[in-house]
């Protein structure tokens, strides 16, 4: 790509490497950093006329879902946090977004004449970025207090336009 002067680096991340949600911090982690590298990148190869694209997907049917169950431990002093991201993928997982929708948004990012850094897939993500560009850190993380599941949904739903 340096010697042709051209070129498109793609990088799958997650709408995680932008919102870390409690009991999924070792997924936030690794997306934060595949962002991270992915704008460093971005700078680095600009003048070799490259460009980098990170696709940001939401909630995507996958077999990840099915994984995630197995790590569900009720002894846990986290348990509290995994339920509630296994609740709010559940509410998620009633519009999800397919493969195929990734498939496109990497098709668009590739073919586009009008190039950026971030492409979103799913209305998930949209609603999570504009939510979470609204709230300051504090209030980020003070979705972590203990509540009832209903009033944890309604503060999500609230704070992100979530229908459930």
């Amino acid at each position: 790509m340096r010697k042709r002067r051209a070129g498109i680096i793609v990088n799958v991340s997650s709408i995680a490497g932008r919102l870390a949600i409690a009991g999924h911090g070792h997924y936030s982690a690794v997306k934060h950093a595949l962002e991270a590298i992915s704008e460093v990148l971005a700078q680095e190869v600009q003048a070799f006329g490259i460009r980098v694209a990170v696709v940001e997907p939401g909630v995507v049917v996958t077999p990840i879902f099915t994984k995630a169950k197995r790590f569900s431990d009720p002894a846990s002093p986290y348990a509290m946090h995994v339920h509630r991201l296994l609740l709010f993928y559940q509410m998620q997982m009633k519009a999800p977004s397919q493969p195929a929708d990734v498939a496109r948004v990497i098709h668009e990012a590739v073919t586009t004449k009008e190039p950026r850094l971030r492409y979103l897939v799913g209305d998930d993500a949209e609603k999570l970025v504009a939510g979470r560009r609204k709230l300051t850190d504090e209030e980020y993380v003070e979705t972590g207090r203990p509540m009832p599941d209903s009033e944890y949904l309604d503060l999500m739903r609230r704070r992100y336009g979530f229908e459930w």
